[in-house]
């Protein structure tokens, strides 16, 4: 808590005029990241052309998120998230929150379980992918993970959305 009192400007006082403890803290920062991602992602989808663009265009909303924010993507999801069942449930609700959307857009004239499961999977990929990008951003080439902007995240959302795409197309029912 100094640290982030310290990071702040303000005093570890008032930082607990405001919050309880570090968990509490921890959780409506979570909450606000959450809620900017889903937010970035839903806009995307809403303003795109087709299938196709809602695909690339919702990993265009995320990779901006990771490519642009990585501390807040590592809050989320990185190694760094403390373990603490209430923390961890709170990140699982995002990535079920993610899913869910994800599983609405998916229309192959499957059953719901089948489509929740690949919802899910799409999300992990989204994950994997960022933690991948972010480790070799950052060790690989010296530079801030943060550092490029929407060209890097265009690019990461056009790979993953190819690979979506195609996976997703080729799905049948069981």
């Amino acid at each position: 808590m100094d640290d982030i009192a310290e990071a702040a400007g303000v005093t570890k006082p008032l930082l607990y005029q405001h919050f309880d403890s570090k968990r509490a803290l921890y959780l409506e920062l979570v909450d606000s990241v959450a809620q900017s991602l889903l937010e970035a992602i839903g806009k995307a989808v809403a303003e795109a052309g087709g299938p196709r663009q809602q695909v690339e265009g919702g990993f265009a909303a995320y990779f901006h998120l990771v490519v642009t924010r990585a501390d807040a993507f590592n809050l989320l999801f990185g190694s760094d998230v403390p373990n603490d069942p209430e923390l961890s449930r709170a990140v699982r609700d995002v990535e079920s929150t993610i899913a869910e959307a994800i599983d609405s857009l998916i229309d192959a004239g499957l059953e719901e379980d089948h489509r929740r499961m690949l919802a899910h999977a799409v999300v992990g990929m989204a994950e994997a992918a960022s933690r991948y990008f972010l480790t070799t951003r950052a060790v690989g080439e010296g530079r801030s993970a943060g550092a490029g902007g929407s060209g890097e995240s265009a690019k990461l959302a056009a790979r993953l959305a190819d690979l979506a795409w195609a996976g997703l197309r080729s799905v049948h029912r069981d």
